[in-house]
């Protein structure tokens, strides 16, 4: 199967923002949003740009050249920001991560971080330790109008912490997370080695936070125009107010020589997908197999890429990089991002949440077939708390939210969402049957 060129939907950061500040999206973003991640379009690539971010371009060049540093960190340096005991979710990973069969993934390494909160597990019991003092009240200053909006965001987001309505107390909130801890770990910084890194990813990190809770905005637009059983705001609020999100710094490995191998597994099949497969699939996945985003939406910094000497060049190979398959089954690629954009895909608990409105689509990265040439990128999955509903929107079903005709068309080794996700799952016991899919 030959790929045909990516045609990647964008909408300009001026005009996101101006769609916010009314009460219901531009119809031109409303058709922006169709386009890219809507399900009544089966060419949907599930992806969409948001070009002329401020900071932008001077934040990619001060983050991506950190990771061949890291990279290349003698392995006892390594070792000490490597957190087993986290699932490698936290920290250092590479050669953990198992994407197309029960092959291990060599080709890359990751550093993750919170880029939120240093320690999600504090940040919750914050928010219980305020909401226990607000029941008791809170003495002077009620009328003082700065501290009634306070009040108003922080009653807002209690309201939205499942959390408090679940867990009794602290000591139960602790003990969840001491048995999970691929989901709550701490971030481990690599304070003496890299130094720079944390506030380089920190401040990445925010700004794309903060543009995708304007395109959730918009989205929860869109999906409740045409979904009557939606709840208004549930992309926005799940953003804006879970302290969990997920930033993962990536450097793709240089080839040692010319040839174009693909990670060869063709034959694996996890006995969930229809699909016969398609054998050219795994010669667009060389350097990330292919796999669809669990969270609820992914912003992605254009990718730079790197020689021998660590130098940032161009490409030399005009097919490397990000592949798509559409849910018609097209396969497209390379995608290519104007460096002041950042790209937004559609993750499964999106798509769940919307009852299928929003689709999340398969996607994998193609080396280059240069040797000694490496690639260096940054993701930030935004994702709601480990005790989030992963309910679907009323009068939507589970055929609705991934239907048969889309599962056939997903490239042989992707697992299939009904095969992960059960009505009645929380989101972190969604996180966990992924994380047993791949690791």
């Amino acid at each position: 199967m030959m790929p045909r060129n990516a045609n990647v939907v964008k909408i300009s950061y001026n005009d996101l923002v101006a769609a916010c500040s009314n009460d219901a999206s531009s119809s031109s973003v409303d058709d922006l949003i169709e386009q890219a991640f809507g399900k009544a379009n089966s060419s949907s690539l599930g992806i969409i740009a948001i070009t002329d971010i401020p900071s932008l371009p001077s934040l990619r060049t001060k983050l991506l050249p950190l990771a061949p540093k890291l990279a290349a960190l003698p392995p006892q340096q390594l070792e000490e920001i490597t957190a087993p005991e986290s699932q490698y979710q936290v920290g250092w990973s590479h050669g953990r991560e198992k994407l197309e069969g029960d092959k291990l993934d060599f080709s890359k390494g990751s550093y993750y971080a919170n880029p939120l909160t240093d320690d999600l597990v504090e940040s919750m019991l914050q928010r219980r330790r305020y909401n226990a003092a607000s029941q008791l009240g809170d003495g002077d200053n009620d009328n003082d109008e700065s501290h009634v909006h306070g009040k108003q965001q922080m009653e807002e987001l209690l309201k939205w912490d499942e959390s408090l309505n679940q867990i009794q107390n602290e000591e139960e909130l602790r003990q969840l997370a001491s048995a999970n801890p691929a989901f709550f770990a701490p971030n481990v910084w690599p304070t003496k080695s890299l130094p720079e890194l944390e506030n380089s990813l920190k401040e990445m990190g925010q700004l794309i936070h903060r543009v995708g809770v304007y395109l959730a905005k918009c989205c929860d637009s869109y999906v409740a125009a045409r979904c009557p059983g939606y709840k208004p705001n549930t992309l926005e609020s799940i953003l804006l107010h879970s302290k969990c999100c997920k930033a993962r710094l990536l450097h793709y490995f240089a080839k040692d020589d010319t040839s174009d191998s693909s990670n060869n597994n063709n034959n694996v099949d996890d006995g969930d997908n229809n699909n016969s497969g398609i054998a050219d699939d795994t010669q667009f996945s060389s350097w990330c197999g292919w796999h669809n985003d669990h969270g609820s939406l992914t912003g992605l910094v254009p990718a730079m890429y790197h020689d021998e000497n660590g130098n940032i060049v161009q490409c030399p190979d005009e097919d490397a990089g990000l592949y798509i398959k559409s849910r018609n089954g097209d396969l497209v690629g390379p995608v290519k991002l104007p460096e002041n954009a950042l790209a937004f895909q559609v993750g499964e608990t999106m798509q769940v949440h919307t009852g299928g409105w929003l689709h999340a689509t398969p996607h994998a990265v193609r080396g280059c077939k240069k040797g000694g040439i490496s690639r260096s990128t940054f993701a930030v999955f935004m994702e709601p708390e480990y005790h989030s509903s992963m309910d679907l929107p009323a009068g939507r079903s589970v055929s609705d939210t991934q239907y048969e005709e889309a599962e056939k068309s997903l490239p042989k080794t992707v697992r299939t969402l009904r095969s992960r996700w059960k009505l009645g799952m929380n989101f972190g016991e969604f996180s966990e049957a992924t994380f047993a899919a791949f690791h």
